[in-house]
């Protein structure tokens, strides 16, 4: 993550995504405080660093090309195909050449997993795109000719486990929501027909130095946004029709650099400054209710009664798809934190309740997003068919 230049966008695909927004601000319904309190903590079980089932496999060398990578890889399909055997697993390969080893040809390989409605056909559903880097960065020591692997708790562990936790939280919901809308034949519509996707996105990091062919390797150029730009989604009946899986995306929300205690991540972008809005309400409203252990002295996303979001010149891997007119949401930290690419971005070095706040505040957000009070019984009621 560096300073850039924002790219070009494509006009057409930004009219599409401004009409999308319309329409999703127009059914936005904000969760009841006690949808907020049933939200399941991100408990130790989960995202201790030693034993915690999401975090811990995680805390290791992950660089693309070494035996980190395979681990880290086969502890998320191990993960959601044995505890959400609804969402389904798709892998986008390819290779990068890097400036060490002789640029010799390194596995780049995206994870996308998804949770669509079940009667929607390929490419009729609008997606909320979740994402994180997987891979963590390495130091080439010339001397030794061997890459050195960091941990990057922050940068990104502690957001993948956090994407896992969303999921696995999110997933009755939305089963009860498609059979609900299956018994009453309401299936059918782009405005009712949501699905979900996580993209855990390989070769974030730079090898040496961060450049525009030294970073993102798995998010640019032949790789996931320019594959996607230039697929076609089969004809559909429907009256509106996402033509490539890149117009699907109804929002790009990446999170990276998040674990470290007092983060402050302001709002980037105008196009998604209402979305922002959104995620930094819902914050308030979990600190108003006592449903966040962190005691910041300000809030992570101070920027929710303050002007429009102005971009920030950091590079990640939301570049390639802003620059194809994909709308982003960016939470990311800045200033970065202290151990941003040090070998001190550990698993000792996070700020446990940060983590877990950032957890439960990303669920309640996919929770509103996806509509969820349409299937959500306030205690002492009776859900009225």
């Amino acid at each position: 993550m560096t300073p850039s230049i924002l790219p070009r966008t494509l006009p057409g695909l930004l009219w599409l995504h401004i009409y999308l927004f319309a329409t999703l601000v127009s059914a936005y319904k904000p969760l009841s405080d006690s949808f907020l309190r049933a939200i399941p903590p991100a408990g130790p079980e989960d995202f201790d660093i030693k034993t915690g089932k999401l975090l811990a496999p995680i805390l290791i060398p992950r660089v693309p090309g070494t035996p980190g990578q395979t681990t880290t890889q086969r502890h998320f399909v191990d993960f959601f195909t044995r505890e959400l055997p609804k969402w389904t697993i798709e892998w986008q390969n390819s290779t990068g050449t890097t400036p060490v080893n002789g640029m010799a040809p390194i596995p780049v390989e995206n994870l996308i997993i998804k949770r669509e409605p079940p009667w929607v056909k390929p490419g009729e559903a609008n997606l909320l795109t979740l994402v994180a880097h997987y891979d963590s960065k390495s130091k080439y020591d010339s001397r030794k000719q061997i890459m050195e692997g960091f941990i990057g708790a922050t940068d990104s562990a502690a957001p993948c486990a956090m994407l896992m936790h969303t999921a696995r939280s999110i997933d009755k919901y939305i089963t009860q929501m498609h059979d609900e809308m299956a018994e009453l034949q309401e299936g059918g519509t782009v405005e009712m027909d949501m699905g979900v996707q996580i993209l855990l996105l390989d070769g974030e990091e730079a090898f040496v130095d961060w450049t525009s062919t030294d970073s993102t390797y798995g998010s640019r150029r032949v790789s996931l946004a320019e594959t996607w730009e230039s697929s076609y989604n089969p004809p559909s009946s429907k009256f509106y029709k996402y033509r490539t899986p890149l117009s699907q995306i109804s929002v790009f929300m990446l999170l990276d650099l998040l674990g470290a205690a007092s983060p402050r991540v302001p709002s980037y972008f105008p196009t998604t400054h209402w979305a922002y809005k959104n995620l930094a309400t819902i914050e308030s409203r979990l600190r108003g209710l006592n449903l966040l252990e962190s005691t910041p002295k300000e809030p992570f996303l101070p920027d929710l009664d303050g002007a429009m979001g102005k971009y920030s010149g950091i590079s990640d891997d939301h570049l390639p798809f802003i620059g194809r007119g994909v709308p982003i949401l960016h939470v990311i930290p800045s200033p970065f934190p202290d151990q941003w690419h040090q070998m001190t971005d550990d698993g000792e070095h996070l700020d446990m309740p940060s983590v877990k706040d950032w957890s439960k505040i990303v669920t309640a957000f996919a929770l509103e997003w996806l509509d969820m009070m349409e299937v959500w019984t306030e205690p002492g009621q009776r859900k009225m068919s």
